[in-house]
């Protein structure tokens, strides 16, 4: 059953993947989340081991591999992950900074240096300190300090981060992952109550079949639960909603605080969002949000929508009376201004200044 669980969500990312140029899949971040799954997985082969689904003899008995470098090891990965995740979100949006690939890059070596040494220490203490295989019963004995000492850094890391979740509910719309988020961390705390009354109360909870495989379900359900919340959503809104939901996200976007990233612009054919020059100053480019500089998107809605001239800079959220704070925005897009650009065989807004030439035939700016 758990293998038909991941099997499923596997088949899920691998069609997210084959549909990466669908936006709204493109914004989460497909490579942090498909990283998470395969932690999961790996977390859940340690747990095949640990957990004393097998006849613990030959290679199962390396009972350090199967605790330390498989299940504790790809646990906290998956903490960490998803983690660095909402950190990511947090530094974007809230921030105002980059996550670059570089960032990347440098979250992922802390990720992997924090629990390899965490690991690599658990691994050079003596066995009947940490995990041991107690042949009498078969089975893999960890310690009880060895589990409690686990399960006390996943409780302070998660404790920690919700305080990231709760930034995250000032995000705009669009990108806006608080709702999922505070579910994931609600999954989250109540699989690690559950994995520490039965660490805890059940001390060889691998001899009851009854235990054993409702600990592992438990990780298997949670673990996959969150790659749904992440992705899930618009995966599905890919399959029913394609057109009608990218084209929802998009307007959202451009009437969110992201708006000033998009040229507005109108014509007879419709509403066209285009990404504005590399070097506009906007926290959507600051955001670093990796849109192709060529992309639009045509909305059919425009026909029922009363514009203003195309060669205004104005965005159509004036038209709507949206409330926003205009301080923020560069003077040229705020909408309490009406400045319009240069047209060919038109004055312009010198000409329109400067009727006549002063004396001495010089124009002074």
């Amino acid at each position: 059953m758990s293998g038909a669980v991941y099997g499923l969500t596997g088949i899920m990312l691998v069609y997210a993947w084959c549909n990466y140029s669908y936006r709204p899949i493109k914004a989460k971040g497909l490579t942090w989340v498909s990283l998470i799954y395969l932690s999961a997985v790996l977390w859940y082969i340690g747990n095949i081991g640990a957990n004393g689904h097998m006849w613990v003899t030959g290679a199962w008995t390396k009972c350090k591999i199967w605790v330390i470098w498989l299940r504790v090891l790809f646990c906290f990965v998956f903490a960490t992950l998803n983690i660095a995740r909402f950190y990511a979100l947090d530094r974007v949006f809230n921030q105002k900074k980059p996550f670059t690939r570089r960032c990347s890059l440098v979250a992922g070596v802390v990720i992997i240096v924090f629990n390899v040494v965490y690991c690599l220490v658990n691994q050079l203490i003596s066995d009947r300190l940490t995990v041991a295989f107690v042949a009498s019963l078969e089975v893999c004995n960890v310690t009880q300090g060895f589990r409690i000492a686990a399960l006390a850094i996943q409780w302070v890391m998660w404790a920690g981060c919700a305080v990231l979740i709760f930034r995250l509910r000032n995000i705009q719309s669009s990108f806006n992952e608080f709702r999922e988020s505070v579910i994931i961390f609600a999954v989250i705390i109540a699989l690690l109550t559950e994995s520490t009354v039965t660490y805890i109360h059940f001390k060889y909870y691998t001899l009851q079949k009854v235990h054993r495989i409702e600990k592992t379900l438990m990780d298997t359900v949670a673990s996959n639960l969150i790659v749904w919340l992440i992705i899930g959503y618009p995966v599905a809104m890919s399959i029913f909603r394609r057109q009608a939901y990218e084209r929802q996200w998009i307007e959202r976007l451009a009437n969110d605080n992201n708006k000033t990233a998009y040229e507005i612009t109108s014509n007879h054919a419709g509403t066209t969002y285009a990404k504005m020059r590399e070097n506009s100053e906007t926290a959507f480019n600051q955001s670093n949000l990796n849109f192709e500089g060529n992309e639009t998107i045509n909305s059919d809605y425009a026909e029922n929508v009363e514009f203003i001239d195309p060669g205004s800079l104005r965005t159509n959220s004036t038209l709507q009376g949206e409330a926003h704070n205009e301080d923020n925005l560069p003077m040229a897009l705020r909408t309490n201004l009406h400045i319009r650009r240069p047209m060919l065989n038109s004055p312009n807004m010198f000409s329109n200044a400067y009727p006549g030439l002063p004396p001495g035939g010089r124009r002074v700016l």
